[in-house]
């Protein structure tokens, strides 16, 4: 139970936030030749971002950027602290699930008439599946004005350890078809060893965290969390059942993943990194790490296909928006272009090894470019042409339906509640907390069209 005392704190964090916030100049600044950019990311990302600002700086003589940067599990919060200390800065990251929220509550600004039409922006060439995620009309996302551009595009590829497999003397993955569930388990089993003979697993086949590789399971198998018209929660579809079934079984009925306790001393991320997993998800943002710290080699496949025989994953994405009350638009919207959309900004990011290229010439160059691994980097670019979708959360006014969904999950997982009776259990609640978003978003609609 989250008590009063949390409560307490984090009000009080945020609190702390704003002022921080408000005394490092978070505030839209009103010198015509400064901003502020608020960012988050993981020490390379950071270290990425921070480069790239000066890079802009110096292209751009008598501009000054004055840069706040966060890990990623503080952003949200620091974020939500500038809303309510009315301190947004010029520039910022935010989550595409918010795009609705933000523009109906005039936190983002449109900044369309700075990027279409523009001689130094070449939409045409962007992914528009990243495009169109920061674009809406008032009434669906995808259409209409521009409200951010993305920072990325982030589609989740799975990894597997060559190393591993070669000194097994299994055959390798087949990049171009997917495992089926049946011989991912297989293949899992037989690398699920004691390599050293003290009578305890210390190599295992895969560990694999719901939050973020749920979604390929389900999809694969024909279900999903929403129905088509997105106001309806379906985690009781028979379907969505025998995928969270088939990925609860792999622990504790396969037993191709850490045990709870083995967990407890060790994460799976720390076991892939010490060579102990032969499969973990990867993602564009991993690279860098991996290319720097990883003592085998490895590379990327689609995820395992469920009944529909096709594989499938997510894409995730960032946008990069412009606060409604920055006092200098144009010029924060040439920020957000150079980090999204500029040949010079882009290369030094997928330089930096932080993410795929949103300029699709130069993502054709960068999966053609098997020099550097993983060798089959166009996993990536398939992801985001062919079969990867966007988050559940992302299709409706407030994602926190979907967030209860995972934050009720964990028993399920360790095989304390049967999944039949979850599903029955959960999607009442989840159900309930999505009208509330549906009838948030038509109330929000209704006070916009009433100014």
């Amino acid at each position: 139970m989250f008590g009063k005392k949390s409560w307490l704190i984090v009000l009080a964090s945020v609190m702390m936030l704003s002022l921080v916030l408000a005394g490092c100049g978070g505030k839209g600044a009103s010198d015509p030749n400064q901003l502020t950019f608020m960012f988050r990311g993981g020490p390379d990302e950071l270290k990425a971002y921070t480069a790239v600002v000066k890079q802009f700086e110096q292209d751009n003589p008598g501009i000054k950027v004055k840069a706040i940067q966060t890990n990623p599990d503080q952003y949200a919060a620091k974020l939500q602290a500038a809303i309510t200390g009315n301190s947004v800065p010029d520039v910022f990251f935010y989550n595409p699930a918010d795009l609705k929220a933000y523009t109906n509550n005039n936190i983002l600004l449109d900044i369309t008439k700075y990027i279409e039409n523009k001689p130094d922006v070449d939409l045409k060439n962007m992914w528009p599946q990243g495009v169109d995620m920061y674009r809406y009309d008032g009434t669906e996302v995808g259409k209409g004005a521009l409200y951010g551009l993305p920072k990325d595009l982030g589609p989740f590829a799975l990894g597997y350890n060559k190393t591993m497999f070669e000194k097994a003397g299994i055959p390798l993955p087949d990049k171009d078809k997917p495992y089926t569930w049946d011989e991912f388990i297989k293949v899992n089993q037989q690398l699920t060893k004691d390599t050293d003979g003290d009578g305890k697993l210390d190599q295992f086949g895969t560990g694999l965290n719901a939050e973020w590789t749920l979604q390929p399971f389900v999809w694969s198998n024909g279900a999903d969390w929403l129905d088509k018209t997105h106001t309806k929660v379906t985690i009781d579809d028979p379907k969505f059942i025998e995928a969270l079934q088939f990925f609860v079984d792999m622990q504790n009925k396969y037993k191709i993943t850490p045990a709870i306790e083995q967990a407890q001393t060790l994460d799976t991320y720390q076991r892939w990194m010490r060579g102990e997993l032969a499969f973990f998800p990867v993602a564009p943002w991993d690279l860098s790490t991996f290319k720097r710290e990883l003592k085998f080699d490895y590379d990327v496949i689609p995820f395992p296909a469920g009944s529909t025989g096709k594989a499938s994953s997510w894409v995730g994405s960032l946008g990069i928006g412009v606060s409604n009350k920055t006092a200098n638009p144009e010029l924060a919207a040439k920020l957000v272009t150079y980090l999204s959309a500029s040949p010079s900004g882009q290369k030094s990011l997928v330089d930096a090894g932080v993410q795929i290229p949103n300029l699709q010439d130069m993502a054709k160059k960068w999966a053609a470019d098997t020099s550097n691994p993983p060798a089959n980097k166009e996993e990536y670019l398939q992801i985001v042409n062919d079969y990867g979708r966007p988050l559940p959360g992302q299709y409706t006014y407030n994602a926190e339906w979907y967030a209860l969904f995972f934050t009720d999950l964990q028993p399920v997982l360790d095989g304390k509640i049967a999944v039949a009776d979850f599903v029955k259990q959960e999607q009442p609640k989840m159900q309930a907390m999505l009208d509330q978003a549906v009838a948030a978003e038509n109330k929000a609609k209704e006070n916009k069209q009433s100014k």
